[in-house]
């Protein structure tokens, strides 16, 4: 990708989120926000039967407030031409985006409800869509803080995984009539940790969503069970070169993405160049 594109993903992006974003950081106490670039790796395009050079420009920001926390991405994606001569794609793009409000119970009760390495319980509101296919889903359900040493956080979300209906008349092939209620089990986590005088961080999440059947156009399929594992290894490249520290990083993202949305054998496996700027 060129980098008047990319300049291009970025300002997309942002545009995006920027109105999401508006709604909650008047109420945050703190705050983190960041543009990641993710470039030369191939991932696998569902329904294609192949892979694609793919360049990802992801908005991502997280803050707290006095009874929880909010943290919300939106991913633009540009794929190249197919590698599958026997189905060949033209270049492409397509956003995604998620967002997840959480409430502590132990701010809003004012009690003390840890046990064990769990130090608080949360309500989780979370949602996903994909406008590219017009569908969004619903993610109520629970968030378990944990207290392990070393990490700067760590948790785990057990949600309900609820479809809200849609479709693309421009792809009808994924024109969804309606799909199963299924369930999400996703731990992420960040752990930072020194090299010499360098800062590192270990960070990303390893999610479950269970199977579901989907009714399209062309009629019911079983969705398969997926499992999706994004840990990222970052340094410090501010910091490294004297620079102010928490602001630029550069390291590596890798994807493992068993039956990609569902589609048996569609899968990622790919390590990808990343850069950070934090802001």
């Amino acid at each position: 990708m060129q980098a008047n594109q990319i300049l291009k993903s970025v300002v997309k992006t942002a545009m995006v989120t920027t109105t999401l974003m508006s709604s909650v950081a008047f109420a945050e106490t703190w705050s983190n926000t960041e543009v990641q670039l993710q470039a030369f790796g191939e991932l696998e395009r569902a329904g294609t039967g192949g892979t694609a050079d793919t360049t990802i420009i992801t908005f991502q920001h997280a803050g707290g407030w006095e009874y929880g926390d909010n943290f919300l991405f939106v991913d633009h994606s540009r794929y190249s031409v197919n590698n599958n001569a026997n189905f060949p794609v033209e270049d492409s793009s397509e956003f995604y985006g998620e967002w997840y409000s959480n409430f502590s119970l132990g701010a809003i009760t004012g009690n003390n409800i840890s046990f064990g390495p769990v130090k608080d319980i949360g309500i989780v509101a979370g949602f996903n869509f994909a406008p590219e296919v017009d569908s969004m889903w619903i993610l109520p359900g629970v968030r378990f803080s944990l207290d392990l040493p070393g990490f700067a956080f760590a948790q785990i979300d057990v949600t309900s995984y609820i479809h809200q209906g849609g479709g693309s008349e421009s792809s009808p092939v994924f024109t969804v009539v309606d799909e199963d209620s299924s369930f999400m089990v996703d731990f992420s986590w960040a752990y930072p940790f020194k090299i010499g005088s360098t800062s590192w961080s270990i960070e990303g999440h390893l999610e479950y969503i269970d199977g579901r059947q989907q009714t399209n156009n062309f009629g019911t399929t079983e969705l398969e069970s997926w499992v999706l594992f994004q840990p990222q290894i970052r340094l410090d490249l501010g910091e490294a070169l004297g620079n102010k520290a928490g602001r630029l990083f550069v390291g590596m993202e890798y994807q493992y993405w068993k039956n990609r949305l569902g589609e048996k054998g569609t899968d990622d496996n790919t390590a990808q160049f990343l850069a950070v700027w934090r802001f």
